[in-house]
């Protein structure tokens, strides 16, 4: 909660010395910047008051992986600025931006049962999550991309493809402890994608009876 809280302070802090903005990428800007202090904000938020945990992961990966997904893409921040001109620095701003906002959207539906270790609290399956199963990190995907593309170097990419590999294991690793904590996560999963929307959502009752005919039946 503190480093979240701190981190949107700073964020805000540093608004007005981007205003006024002197055209379109300047004016993204400060919208990218006010969506991240509002997504800080509101995971500040999310951590104190969110539920008790009913389950924990166990072991080092699954810490590991959950902190370098959460923080290593600050490291992005710090890298210099490639030189893309206005137009085109303007599109991975504009990721940003869409990024942290639908980031802001997803959070609120996921609320109480927010973590960032691979806990489960309450299962949450509509909104955002009836679309994808892990809504959260394809939105952070989208801002990365765009973090990525603001500094478009060798180590940036490197960087981007640790974050993902590390985001990866931290949904198998959540999806571990959901299916252990929640019986009826293997129905919910069953009807809908894992990260990238493909197909229209059955029913849960769909995916429960076919479960079922499968374990009666594992020919079917």
């Amino acid at each position: 909660m503190i480093v979240y809280g701190g981190s949107a302070l700073v964020g805000a802090a540093s608004v007005p010395r981007l205003l006024p903005p002197d055209n379109i990428h300047d004016l993204l800007t400060v919208a990218a910047r006010i969506a991240n202090v509002l997504f800080l904000g509101l995971v500040a938020l999310a951590t104190v008051t969110r539920l008790v945990p009913i389950m924990k992961s166990q072991g080092i990966e699954t810490r590991v992986s959950a902190l370098l997904g959460t923080f290593l893409s600050i490291a992005l921040a710090f890298l210099p600025k490639a030189e893309l001109g206005p137009i085109w620095s303007a599109v991975p701003t504009t990721l940003i931006l869409v990024g942290i906002s639908l980031s802001i959207v997803v959070l609120r539906w996921l609320g109480k049962s927010f973590s960032i270790l691979a806990e489960a609290r309450r299962l949450v399956t509509e909104g955002p999550y009836g679309i994808v199963r892990h809504p959260l990190y394809l939105c952070e995907g989208v801002a990365l991309v765009g973090m990525t593309l603001q500094v478009l170097s060798p180590l940036a990419v490197l960087v981007a493809i640790m974050v993902v590999t590390s985001q990866y294991r931290r949904m198998i690793n959540e999806e571990r402890i959901l299916r252990q904590a929640f019986p009826e996560y293997a129905a919910y999963a069953a009807v809908t994608p894992f990260l990238i929307p493909a197909r229209p959502r059955r029913s849960a009752n769909q995916a429960s009876e076919e479960l079922s005919t499968k374990a009666i039946d594992p020919q079917v």
